[in-house]
């Protein structure tokens, strides 16, 4: 074991939320085409692709909830081959090869802790209800971390996660795993991707000419001064979307080139279970692996996008005011109906979100007998809790401009909770937040115009269609 060599890819697959959350209609996006959205053409050149190849059998991987369910639905085949994938490891090694992810992709160290304990739990809970099992592992969106999200995580009985190597400081060894000690007395384990590895592969993996060369040229040469485990992990779209049909590139490492490099393929399941920790790390707080200021990306803006991004700012900003207005609303009836915690009742929705139960079997596991009218007017603004988690999706802030899809959709369901809101008890908080956005403003492409957060919040309320539906995930 002490001169064995191990490799492991863990491949992070998801996608964000998207869509109109008024309309049942089916997605379009013409910038997918020739494919009708993102969704399909990225499952035409990716999941379907590293899916039939059998990829999903060798590889660490986590699948967030916006792309699982959307699989589910609309490409069954690959979706259940990649549950399989799963299953059959757990029966080969004891331990499944799937690990999950916060809920909604949020940026944790930006979020309060009761929303950080959302997102975990029900990430926790989405994983389970899919793979049979509870995660041992669970992936932070964007590896961003503070150690009270290390701490949620343990409280949640998730045993380890992923970051990478410049997010600790101590003494490394490859990829570990490590223990970080908490402030709250409990610890957990990390392993630390090969930023270098990873980074390589997920931009220049085009001009490697290979599997075979790449492992020769870098692999081998490694050996002498790796630690046990190397750890390579980028996002999963790099096999076969972002670089087409380099999927090819995955397969033949890890069936053929990595062992003739000398090195053994593990999971990150089945690693955790042959070692334990090999010394402690320190973390650097809120910082995240797709940002070189810290979380800056997400809340400020900074130089990792083009041109002026504080916008992200003031979107943050009108968002944050909502949240405020929407739980006090949602607080104040939950107290009045005598309806328990508002956080237990939040959380313990994601049942109605899985389908798992109805709201009147929900309202009842509860011990909430309610006439209906109030019990309609609970589940709206429960319903609208998470649609005010969904509006904090890390792409609603990721890109460059402020009229990216991405960001119109976090907008999008911000005006849906307010909707669900306003149906339930009548309370209009449509105009402080669109007061909020009004001064949310970006250069745009002509010459001294600029966009403005309100006026894509009216365009949005104007093509709407306004009905009600179940939130699917």
């Amino acid at each position: 074991m002490v001169d064995s060599h191990y490799l492991c890819v863990h491949c992070h697959f998801y996608q964000p939320p998207r869509g109109n959350p008024f309309s049942n209609e089916p997605l379009v996006e013409p910038d997918a085409a020739p494919y009708r959205n993102w969704n399909e053409r990225i499952t035409a050149e990716c999941y379907r692709p590293n899916a039939e190849i059998g990829n999903f059998d060798h590889i660490s991987f986590n699948v967030g909830e916006t792309l699982g369910s959307w699989l589910a639905l609309h490409a069954p085949k690959v979706y259940k081959r990649i549950i399989k994938a799963d299953r059959q490891h757990r029966k080969a090694h004891g331990v499944g090869n799937a690990i999950a992810q916060g809920m909604h992709h949020t940026i944790l160290p930006l979020a309060r802790r009761d929303d950080k304990v959302t997102q975990v739990l029900w990430g926790r809970e989405v994983f389970a209800h899919r793979f049979g099992h509870r995660p041992e592992g669970m992936w932070l969106p964007e590896m961003a971390v503070d150690s009270e999200t290390l701490e949620v995580l343990v409280e949640q009985g998730i045993e380890w996660t992923i970051l990478s190597e410049r997010q600790v400081s101590g003494e490394l060894h490859g990829a570990g795993p490590y223990w970080v000690e908490l402030p709250n007395g409990s610890r957990i384990k990390v392993f630390l991707r090969d930023e270098g590895l990873s980074n390589d592969i997920a931009f220049n993996m085009g001009k490697f000419g290979g599997a075979g060369r790449w492992a020769r040229d870098v692999l081998v040469p490694r050996r002498r001064s790796a630690g046990a485990l190397t750890l390579i992990a980028t996002d999963g779209e790099t096999f076969g979307h972002h670089w087409p049909g380099e999927e090819q590139f995955l397969y033949w490492l890890l069936r053929y080139e990595a062992e003739a490099a000398g090195y053994e393929v593990v999971t990150l399941g089945q690693y955790a279970r042959m070692v334990e920790p090999i010394g402690t790390v320190t973390l650097r707080e809120n910082t995240a692996w797709s940002c070189g200021h810290g979380v800056a990306r997400w809340v400020t803006g900074c130089d990792c996008t083009r041109g002026s991004s504080n916008w992200k700012g003031g979107v943050r900003r009108a968002m944050d005011n909502l949240r405020y207005q929407l739980d006090a609303v949602y607080e104040d009836e939950v107290r009045r109906l005598q309806a328990g915690d508002p956080l237990a009742l939040r959380n313990a929705y994601i049942d109605v979100v899985l389908g798992r139960v109805s709201a009147p079997e929900f309202l009842a596991s509860r011990g909430l007998d309610l006439p209906s009218d109030a019990a309609d007017r609970l589940m709206k603004l429960v319903e609208a809790q998470y649609y005010r988690q969904r509006m904090y999706s890390s792409c609603t802030f990721f890109f460059a401009d402020l009229d990216t899809l991405s960001t119109v959709y976090g907008i999008a369901n911000a005006a849906y909770a307010i909707k669900l809101t306003q149906d339930a008890v009548g309370v209009d908080l449509s105009r402080e937040f669109r007061q909020d956005l009004s001064v949310v403003v970006q250069p745009n492409a002509r010459p001294g115009a600029l966009l403005n957060a309100a006026a894509l919040y009216d365009d949005l309320l104007g093509h709407m269609e306004l009905t009600t539906s179940v939130p699917t995930t």
